[in-house]
Formats: structure tokens, sequence, C-alpha cells
């Protein structure tokens, strides 16, 4: 929806995506023999050569977050060449990484735990155990939301949750919210 209301987007998830199937691969496959298959990282097999391990998983942090970083760069590089009056960057560990120090302006969203629960918990490959050990790494919701400047709350509508985006890019853009209500 910030997208539909013209402000680039920035997502850490899918550069990883992308960084799987392209330059952290071979980085990857050396340090974690065997989690690459035809170029690209198995996310299930990298999962279980880091899930409740912690060096290894620093160890892949340490392969990722550079790459992902300097795309992120590039991404701010050209949003301000581009003249973009605002522009997005979605990082999942937002606060466990740093990156609330590189922003203006923190948008955390959110809904109540049980909800997030069970969205979570139907993505294909996710487990309880999975889900915990991603919980267990996150600063918690209750902390995220004081630290936050503006809050989405997908609990409820669709048109509840336009409202709230259309809300906040007008405000951090200065320009008048327009609603379609």
């Amino acid at each position: 929806m910030f997208a539909e209301a013209g402000v680039p987007i920035y997502s850490a998830d899918d550069t990883v995506h992308r960084l799987y199937s392209g330059r952290a691969a071979p980085l990857i496959e050396a340090a974690f023999p065997g989690t690459v298959e035809n170029g690209s990282v198995n996310r299930e097999k990298l999962s279980a050569a880091v899930i409740g391990k912690p060096e290894a998983l620093k160890k892949l942090e340490a392969i990722v977050h550079p790459l992902v970083r300097e795309e992120e760069e590039a991404f701010r590089h050209n949003a301000e060449e581009a003249g973009a009056a605002l522009a997005l960057i979605d990082i999942p560990l937002l606060f466990e990484t740093g990156g609330d120090k590189r922003v203006d302006k923190i948008v955390v969203v959110s809904a109540p735990a049980e909800i997030q629960r069970t969205r979570v918990l139907a993505r294909p490959g996710m487990t309880e155990e999975k889900l915990d050990a991603i919980l267990a790494r996150q600063t918690p919701d209750a902390e995220k939301r004081a630290r936050a400047d503006f809050i989405i709350d997908t609990s409820g509508s669709f048109d509840n949750l336009r409202r709230q985006i259309t809300e906040i890019v007008a405000e951090l853009s200065g320009k008048p919210a327009v609603t379609t209500e």
C-alpha cells in the first residue's frame, strides 16, 4: 500500500532472497557445506544448520548483513537521486541490527500476539520451534511499539489498514491525506 502511494520500498527480506540465489550463495556454501543446491541456498537446510546455534547464526549474519546493507545504501542513493519525498526501508530486525539509527522515522507493523502467531505458523515450512527461535532473537513487540513513531495495527479490516497507511504517508510527506472511502 505504501507503493500504491508512490513510496519507493526497500525490503531486506526480498534482498536476502535475491542474495540467496546470487552473490551470497557461494559464500554460504563455503561456510555451511551442503546448504546450496543448483546455485541457490536451500532455506530449510540453512535453517537446520543455524537454528539453536548462536555461533553459526553469527557466522551467517556476518556473511549476509553486509551484503544487505550494501544494497540498502544503493536503494537510499537511488531514492534520493530520484527526488523521492520519502522512502520506506522494510527491515524485520530493525532494532536488533541497529537499523533504527539509520532512519528518520520508525513505523512498526503489528497485531496482537495470537494473531501474529497464527499468521506466522500458517507459512510453509514454519514450525513452533522455528517461530520460538525467531521470537527469542527479536525485540519484544511492546518495546517496538514504544520506540515507534507510528504503529500500523494489522488486526483490523483492509480499509482500516489502508487508512492508517494513507495518514502516515500524508504526515511524513506533508501532503493532505486522500482516501477513497
